[in-house]
């Protein structure tokens, strides 16, 4: 895992700025604390930071070819890479180290552009090809490993791991992103392609990106999700086979020159993973986990038990919403506003295994493969409805009772009538855009300045529902929704913060439950093996009886979530206070209505409404506007435009 950045001259062979380049280079240095590399010639500048974790010794970049007629700087691990490598070998290549990213050089050269096709891994990586004057760029197939870039005004195009590389280039236009902000607040990050900032965009996940001097850039997707109606017996031998599918994956992700160890949350998807690592494991394996001082969120003991059922060396720190210094290091990690208030104890969680290890696995991905998240079940109960009555008849009676049913934010989500009702009269984008929004239409618009709502433009976030949902290969509505959360909320969210939090730390995390192949099997089993009985992750439910205790297979579902709503009525709620009183000039009048910020503030003290959700966001959006927007060099003015 590593940091990597560049320049490239689209139109001429300019001297790189070395100045400029060494600045982007040392704004992402904690991601490579083990070494740092330039390559510099006419046109064409790039910079690495190195993680080591596989070849120590021979892994240094920038990497070049045998004749240096290809240079490349790379960030991630490559699975396969032994697999390629037998094959490039086969094909009279011969190689100089034992990397994985020799391995890519060499495949550039053999296949080109396909290269891409051939790796397994989480990846993002650019090749510089002087014989062809050409730039490419990929991206892993899931979007584990992020890549940023822009294009200057004088033409010359600029690329980084993280936004924060980026901002330190003089020549970078600073314009906020209205239609992003809109995202930000109704999801609560913004979504691939797009960046807090209308300048920089986002390699989207499983694209590639070429430049060839004097060319138009070319950018394509070279790997979707795929419909295969080919049959599951039924849900015990779907449970056999993906304990033997991630059996493998966690297995080829152990691969590893340096410690390694894994979260444990206290859930199924950690629990599967940690167990099946200490069946490859020869020592004992590290675990590490996060508790809170709230029972009700404190899943520790759990994850002590099967810690202590496969004798692995368990560290265990607790976080109790008094951690401003992490929230303070927030926007500056995540470069843009970020959302998912569970960052804090992620960032926490990666100090404590960065201490021990180097490396570590996660169970991310369970949820969004093996349908967790409760929404899928409200989704395909929705969606019943809505075949069985007309849009005609549908949407009015349901938007009456949505309109009369009082709002109720503190009963449990089946309860909330209210929601529902609202969802109901929609159609299915809506109704899913409504199901996963944080902060609703109504809401938004009382929130929003007049000139924020006027340089939308008309935009609304759930066109990207619309878009994903539209190319969905799939007919079950339960698929549909996992395919639009995997092309969303799993990269715009869940590995952001992963990737972040951890890079902040220079650690790395693997997730095996991502494997491609793993994803492409789990996304196609049918309804009854994914929810049985209204409990979701039946089929990983099955599978993980046999690694884990039973009080973990009976607990309810949790996920990583932090008690927000408690926190806000203490100190974080006057830390959030102080903040927008110091930060009245970036949320009133260009942005936000500070008046309706306060009036939330109150509402949440008093118990009258849970607004912690929203409060958040209207903190991470001010800290992020006050700690890395005008902080940056030639900061450009709030203006909004589309």
């Amino acid at each position: 895992m590593c940091g990597i950045a560049g320049w490239f001259d689209t139109t001429g062979e300019r001297a790189p700025e070395r100045a400029s380049l060494v600045a982007m280079s040392n704004a992402i240095a904690h991601r490579g604390p083990d070494g740092k590399g330039l390559y510099i010639r006419q046109g064409i500048g790039l910079a690495h930071r190195r993680l080591a974790v596989i070849d120590l010794e021979t892994g240094v970049q920038p990497m070049e070819d045998d004749g240096g007629a290809a240079t490349i700087v790379f960030n991630g691990e490559i699975y396969n890479f032994q697999m390629v490598r037998d094959q490039l070998e086969q094909l009279g290549h011969a190689f100089h180290t034992k990397s994985d990213t020799e391995v890519i050089l060499k495949a550039w050269k053999e296949w080109g552009e396909d290269c891409v096709c051939r790796l397994s891994g989480m990846f993002a990586f650019a090749i510089w090809d002087a014989r062809k004057q050409c730039l490419f760029l990929a991206r892993d197939r899931l979007g584990e490993k992020p890549l940023y870039y822009a294009l200057l005004p004088d033409r010359s195009f600029i690329f980084a791991s993280e936004i924060g590389a980026l901002l330190t280039h003089p020549m970078l236009v600073r314009t906020i992103d209205p239609q992003a902000v809109e995202q930000f607040f109704a999801l609560g990050y913004i979504a691939e392609p797009r960046t807090i900032y209308s300048t920089i965009q986002k390699l989207p996940a499983a694209s590639r990106l070429v430049f060839q001097r004097g060319r138009p850039p070319r950018l394509s997707s070279y790997w979707d999700l795929a419909l295969d109606p080919s049959g599951f017996a039924d849900a015990d031998s779907a449970s056999r086979e993906l304990a033997a599918r991630l059996d493998e994956a966690v297995k080829e992700q152990m691969v590893s020159d340096v410690p390694i160890g894994a979260f444990l949350s206290g859930g199924i998807d950690s629990g599967t993973t940690a167990a099946l690592m200490a069946r490859h494991s020869s020592a004992p394996l590290h675990c590490f986990t996060i508790g809170f001082t709230d029972p009700r969120f404190d899943e520790s003991p759990l994850a002590a038990e099967v810690a202590a059922r496969y004798g692995a060396r368990h560290r265990v720190e607790t976080v109790n919403g008094t951690e401003e210094d992490l929230v303070d290091e927030l926007p500056r990690i995540f470069g843009e506003p970020f959302g998912d208030s569970s960052a804090i104890p992620s960032l926490r969680l990666m100090h404590l295994a960065r201490r021990h290890v180097t490396v570590t696995l996660s169970g991310d991905g369970g949820d969004e493969l093996f349908a967790g998240y409760r929404r899928y079940g409200f989704h395909l109960r929705e969606e019943k409805i809505r075949k069985l009555i007309p849009q005609a008849i549908r949407g009015p009676a349901f938007g009456l009772l949505a309109r009369l049913y009082p709002q109720l934010d503190w009963l449990p989500r089946p309860l909330r009538a209210k929601q529902t009702f609202l969802e109901l009269s929609q159609d299915t984008v809506d109704g899913y855009f409504g199901n996963i929004s944080v902060v609703s239409d109504s809401s938004r618009n009382r929130l929003f300045s007049r000139a924020l709502r006027s340089g939308l433009q008309g935009y609304h976030a759930s066109e990207l529902i619309r878009w994903h949902l539209a190319k969905a290969p799939f007919e079950n509505p339960l698929a549909k929704a996992q395919y639009v959360d995997l092309k969303t909320w799993l990269p715009g969210d869940i590995l952001t913060k992963v990737d972040r939090t951890a890079m902040a730390c220079g650690l790395e995390v693997r997730v095996p439950m991502l494997s491609p192949e793993l994803v492409q099997w789990a996304v196609n089993l049918p309804e009854h093996c994914q929810i049985f009985r209204g409990e979701g992750k039946a089929t990983l439910r099955r599978a993980a009886a046999a690694f884990l205790p039973p009080s973990v297979m009976s607990r309810p579902k949790q996920g990583f979530s932090v008690p927000l709503a408690a926190w806000f009525r203490g100190k974080m709620g006057q830390s959030f206070e102080n903040d927008l009183r110091q930060g009245a000039e970036f949320l009133s009048g260009d942005y936000l209505e500070r008046r309706e910020i306060a009036a939330m503030l109150n509402q949440h003290r008093l118990g009258v409404r849970d607004h912690s959700r929203t409060l958040w966001l209207c903190w991470m959006f001010e800290k992020f506007m006050r700690d890395v927007h005008s902080q940056a060099p030639a900061a450009a003015t709030p203006a909004m435009v589309a």
